[in-house]
């Protein structure tokens, strides 16, 4: 393991000072491999005070880092640490120093937990699997073109299922249910379909993966009837859902569902959250904006 030449010359010192061996420094800092006129340079006053001075500019950076860290109640990794800096606080930091400063006072982000979505029951001979027609099209510069639908359990006997514009990030409609059943996707279009601000695109899609729910034909006659073509993933190929795979992971990282003790608790959590993300979470490969500014941006150069 390299140890920083600081941390020898620090440990050489204490030697030193510990068992009275001034007279042999030049022999420690062969020992440990380090330069005697460094050892000494590192001690002099022009070096201590520059690293004072720069310990007092790392106290004001941790400072606004755990500012944005905690922004919303979510904690967050560096890079969206340095895109709500720059959004929230009008801060410009590198992604080096931001990465230094947690490393250096222990600002840990949530770990990302595999988490596969499981299968709830096989589909029996009427249910029917639909062609991948979005095949990972997922940058597509337009609109509430590619749907992208998936249902995951948050809680014991508590289901999420979304909606999310794979072009924008935006999360179009969310539906919380205490049951597994077939309505559970079809109460999510629904909700879509309240959406004052949705405007299907041509050809638009509602893609998923190969779940029951999605190969059921009343939810299929459902997206026909909202004249939506269907698209589902190859099985067992998560990466060909990977923005709304992306979001829940997210989710599960940043959101305490947990501590609810109702299903109106849960609500109301869920619903935070979804604002949360469409309005302030920010997104790095979306010009480090959010959903709802990057949806105006493509509405601007449309």
């Amino acid at each position: 393991m390299n140890v920083p030449a600081g941390q020898k010359f620090v440990l050489i010192r204490y030697v030193i000072e510990k068992y009275n061996l001034k007279h042999m420094v030049k022999f420690l800092c062969v020992i440990a491999g380090v330069s005697r006129s460094g050892y000494y340079r590192y001690f002099s006053p022009e070096a201590e005070a520059h690293r004072k001075r720069q310990e007092t500019k790392d106290e004001a950076a941790k400072e606004l880092i755990l500012k944005a860290f905690v922004f919303k109640g979510r904690k967050k990794g560096a890079r969206q640490i340095k895109m709500t800096l720059a959004g929230q606080f009008q801060c410009i930091f590198n992604l080096k120093k931001i990465r230094r400063i947690m490393k250096k006072y222990d600002i840990v982000c949530p770990a990302r937990k595999a988490n596969p979505y499981k299968r709830l029951m096989k589909a029996t001979q009427e249910h029917r699997v639909v062609p991948n027609l979005l095949n990972r099209n997922f940058n597509r510069l337009e609109k509430y073109f590619s749907l992208i639908l998936l249902t995951s359990n948050i809680m014991v006997d508590k289901e999420l299922s979304v909606i999310k514009d794979g072009s924008t990030g935006e999360v179009l409609a969310h539906h919380v249910s205490s049951r597994i059943t077939m309505d559970l996707a079809s109460e999510t279009l629904n909700k879509l379909k309240k959406n004052r601000r949705f405007k299907k695109a041509e050809n638009a899609l509602i893609h998923s993966d190969q779940g029951t729910h999605y190969t059921h034909p009343d939810f299929q006659k459902h997206v026909k009837k909202l004249g939506l073509l269907q698209s589902m993933s190859r099985r067992g190929n998560c990466w060909d859902n990977a923005p709304i795979e992306s979001f829940f992971g997210h989710f599960k990282d940043e959101v305490n569902i947990k501590a609810c003790k109702t299903i109106e608790e849960i609500h109301k959590e869920v619903n935070r959250y979804i604002h949360h993300y469409n309005h302030t979470r920010y997104q790095w490969n979306r010009k480090k904006m959010t959903p709802v500014q990057y949806r105006n941006h493509l509405l601007q150069v449309a």
